[in-house]
């Protein structure tokens, strides 16, 4: 049974705009007010740390689960792939099933079924059952994530309201950023199945929590359900795009499976975009996408995710393989990076406020392929962490810094507040795609390579992701090709 709220909290909830216009609010309203807006932030920042956490923490553990299972690399690509997927297909749908149905109800529901769903992957007896789990604990991810941002965006004025976006983005940045230095503890002294299980206990606490504190809102304007032959071509055309990247060097390229995933995710695309313009209740509004700043960020998320998530793997299963380190060890070999990241996020994020998010996400891209580049030009086989792995990690922790959580801002920077929750989950698909992408091009482009030939292929990967992580900064410079700019609506459908 939830608790009462205290009466000046109730009764700054109770009065209406013009009632509060009319009568200025007490001190020790505005007081009361403000302390339920900061645990409002840190209940919602922290559910978006623990989903997010969920897209890296198993990387660590790779090698671990795979030995567990007796199972390939582009087998288990799709444990982390299969939740990446489901999860970038849903977190629209979920956000509009949250403004229709009561913000609160489906946030507390996605933290209940993102607790069993991970007790679920914690008991997987098989491979299979593992990825099918993952796939179902993404479904209860994705309520959470939009839940969470529209729950705390009424909370703070529009004054502020770029700050409590941008300490919820570094949340999430910090949460990817640091899921293999927890995994690793975590395999090293329990088991891999504790990546998994240490969510039940969390989430529990938070639905607890969460009950007492929340207060119930809903869009009195939404209606319908989201076009479900949308939802499944989200997730269709980047699934097999990734299938084919995957499975391409293996069977080759000219492969009739190998060429049919290509064609059919390109086939698939128009007939997405085609469908979101005519259907009455789309997945993803494509008014959104007129807005020039909206569209370039999304794609530079896009780019910057693939290699983010794609090298985030790649340095992990080196460290263990190329380096021989135990799980332990190469998790805090790459723990600088995490913890520059969680430094800086918040300090990126006011600072983007006060100079613009293109030359912040421009540094971060530099440092990033500075990084990058530093690993292909100076690590060997034999292992020297202090002179050719720290220099790097600390500069891709820096680029890491710079941008995930400055990305999340600048992706609705460009909107209407009315429009806040629904563009951070449209940027939170395209960075759940990227890691899809990262993943597999770092499968594709490694190989299967004799092992005096493996360094030379983790020296591609990191080259490749060093042009793409530079793309990603490249692409917010594209010149306009016309003048005028673009509006939406201040409120969803």
């Amino acid at each position: 049974m939830s608790t009462p709220e205290p009466e000046s909290v109730a009764a700054a909830h109770r009065a209406t705009p013009l009632e509060r216009q009319a009568q200025p609010p007490s001190p020790a309203e505005v007081s009361a007010a403000k302390r339920y807006a900061l645990r409002v932030l840190g209940l919602g920042s922290l559910g978006v740390f623990v989903v997010f956490l969920d897209t890296t923490i198993v990387n660590v553990a790779f090698e671990t689960i795979s030995r567990s299972f007796d199972t390939t690399t582009g087998h288990l690509a799709w444990v982390l792939n299969a939740y990446s997927l489901v999860f970038a297909a849903m977190l629209i749908p979920a956000g509009r099933l949250a403004d229709r149905y009561g913000r609160k109800r489906m946030f507390l529901t996605g933290l209940a079924g993102f607790a069993a769903m991970s007790a679920l992957c914690g008991l997987a007896p098989s491979a299979g059952t593992l990825i099918a789990a993952r796939a179902l604990q993404a479904v209860f991810a994705a309520l959470v994530v939009p839940t969470s941002l529209a729950l705390i965006l009424p909370e703070f004025p529009a004054a502020r309201r770029h700050v409590a976006v941008g300490t919820w983005g570094a949340m999430g940045a910090a949460a990817a950023a640091c899921g293999p230095t927890l995994g690793a503890l975590l395999t090293q002294y329990a088991s891999w199945r504790w990546i998994f299980l240490v969510n039940v206990p969390i989430c529990v606490l938070m639905i607890a929590f969460g009950v007492r504190t929340l207060r119930e809102s809903r869009d009195p304007h939404a209606s319908g359900v989201p076009d479900p032959v949308g939802v499944v071509l989200v997730a269709a055309a980047p699934a097999l795009l990734s299938f084919a990247i995957i499975e391409g060097p293996a069977r080759g390229w000219s492969d009739p499976l190998v060429v049919t995933g290509f064609v059919l995710a390109a086939a698939l695309l128009p007939v997405f975009v085609r469908r979101s313009a005519t259907v009455a209740h789309p997945v993803m509004d494509l008014a959104l996408f007129k807005v020039r700043e909206f569209r370039l960020t999304n794609a530079a998320t896009l780019l910057f995710s693939t290699a983010f998530y794609g090298m985030l793997l790649g340095n992990i299963i080196f460290l263990q393989t190329e380096w021989h380190y135990s799980v332990l060890r190469a998790a805090l070999a790459s723990a600088p990076a995490p913890l520059v990241v969680t430094a800086i996020a918040r300090s990126t994020s006011k600072l983007a406020g006060s100079i613009g998010h293109r030359p912040v996400l421009l540094a971060g891209a530099l440092f990033w392929a500075a990084g990058s580049a530093g690993f292909a030009l100076e690590v060997g086989s034999a292992p020297h962490w202090g002179s050719q792995w720290l220099p790097w990690t600390l500069l891709i922790g820096i680029g890491i810094g710079l941008t995930l959580p400055v990305q999340s801002g600048a992706a609705v920077a460009s909107l209407p507040p009315g429009r806040y929750a629904l563009g951070s989950a449209v940027n939170a698909s395209f960075r759940q795609l990227g890691a899809v992408l990262g993943i597999s091009l770092f499968v594709a482009v490694l190989g299967a390579p004799a092992p005096a030939l493996a360094i030379d292929g983790f020296h591609r990967v990191w080259w490749v992701f060093a042009a793409v992580g530079l793309a990603a900064g490249a692409v917010l410079f594209t010149p306009r090709l016309r003048r005028g700019g673009a509006t939406v609506p201040t409120t969803s459908a």
